[in-house]
């Protein structure tokens, strides 16, 4: 059996049994037309006035949405928004890119994530989470302490956020108060929303909202600096909009959950011995960060020494000076470096990704079909693959009678095992 696996922009053919189980997210249809739902939502949302009556003309918005790591679709969503909005002209506009912990985003993509129009108009800014001159106390909770927020959104009269809800592997979902936490967090409080405790607790995985103190976290975050309005979209695999959840950050973002959790969910019956995975394509498997998502979807169904087979084209790399290519590179096993990262002294920045990937890798053999260099992957702990066709053939025969899965959209799905109980 023949399947087609996102890689990049384009997308590898491979051959698998022929009695392999094909995962992906249900085969939604984008909206017939995605700019009238839009407006729809804006004037009919969830827990919050209309948008026109929340921005009054005159008004100084900061509008915050993702970087260039998700597929969020900014040059039409940020235009149909503003054309609710009359009296609102570019001058009264700040897009603020919630970079996290990652880059900040290029001119050139900048160009690209918002079109000429936009990228020429209201003043677009990269949050940078590791300079204190541009974060400001928001508050502080009894559970994290000190929460620090861009002050470019802090101070701003009316607060927008924009978000893609999927399925998140300890966040539950993305998208909601992920906005705020990390999306514009100082890095010292994305540390602690990072923390050792808080990624090893079992309640902070994909599709779990319900006692997920990752998500507990950011809720809390978002509370203290609430927006005026938050606007998610569910996408599928094709990128085109298939719901909107528009309103209270919160409570749209639980409808948007449940509704990407019905499309996403996917039970199985048992282990697999062999798991092939994608990072969903472009932009998602822009870098090997991001390619750990699609890894620990397979994790999720793997047989405890099985194999997974990733193919995650990484065009930027690992990306190479952060501290996760660093962290991964201090152990010689996987097993080692599990230790070293779940000691309570260990707090390097980007251990939370090191983290999840090495609890991988210490259940099963992860190969990597990338453009990654063959030392490289393999500093990632990962085996190197220059022919897929080939190391799947190799895998087959190497285990006689094995069940496989394809998770051909990797993190776009939530597999888990019905023995487990599934996800909530």
């Amino acid at each position: 059996m023949i399947v087609s696996m996102p890689y990049g922009k384009g997308f590898v053919e491979l051959e698998v049994p022929g009695s392999a189980e094909i995962i992906e997210p249900s085969r939604l249809e984008g909206l017939p037309d995605e700019k009238s739902s839009l407006v729809e939502a804006l004037r009919a949302p969830l827990g919050a006035p209309p948008l026109g009556e929340v921005i009054s003309p005159g008004d100084r918005i900061v509008i915050v949405t993702s970087d260039n790591t998700r597929p969020l679709p900014n040059r039409k969503l940020i235009p149909w928004i503003l054309g609710e909005l009359p009296g609102i002209s570019a001058e009264d506009i700040t897009i603020l890119i919630g970079t996290g912990s990652h880059r900040a985003c290029s001119p050139e993509e900048i160009a690209d994530m918002f079109g000429p129009d936009l990228a020429g108009g209201p003043r677009i800014l990269n949050h940078d989470a590791f300079d204190p001159s541009g974060l400001r106390l928001a508050g502080t909770t009894g559970e994290e302490g000190d929460i620090f927020l861009n002050s470019t959104y802090l101070e701003a009269p009316r607060r927008i956020t924009l978000g893609f809800i999927e399925p998140h592997f300890f966040a539950g979902f993305s998208g909601g108060p992920k906005a705020l936490m990390p999306g514009i967090a100082g890095i010292d409080t994305i540390m602690r929303f990072h923390s050792s405790q808080i990624i090893r607790d079992p309640r902070s995985n994909w599709g779990v909202l319900e006692g997920n103190p990752v998500y507990a976290m950011a809720s809390r975050a978002a509370r203290l600096a609430k927006p005026d309005f938050a606007v998610n979209v569910t996408l599928n695999p094709a990128h085109e909009i298939t719901g909107v959840f528009c309103g209270d950050v919160l409570e749209s973002h639980r409808a948007g959950a449940r509704f990407a959790k019905e499309a996403s969910m996917c039970a199985c019956d048992g282990p697999f011995d062999i798991v092939v995975t994608s990072n969903s394509g472009h932009p998602l498997d822009r870098n090997f960060y991001q390619a750990v998502k699609g890894i620990c979807a397979a994790g999720e169904i793997v047989k405890k020494d099985g194999a997974i087979l990733c193919l995650s084209h990484c065009g930027d790399g690992i990306p190479h000076g952060s501290d996760f290519h660093e962290i991964m590179g201090m152990r010689e096993s996987p097993g080692e470096l599990l230790a070293m990262l779940e000691e309570p002294s260990f707090t390097r920045r980007e251990a939370w990704q090191a983290h999840r990937l090495a609890s991988v890798q210490v259940r099963a053999e992860v190969r990597l079909f990338s453009s990654l260099a063959p030392e490289e992957a393999a500093r990632l702990g990962c085996v190197p693959v220059s022919d897929p066709a080939a190391t799947m053939g190799e895998l087959v025969r190497g285990r006689p009678g094995a069940r496989a899965a394809v998770l051909r959209y990797g993190p776009l799905s939530i597999p888990y095992l019905t023995s487990e109980g599934g996800v909530t």
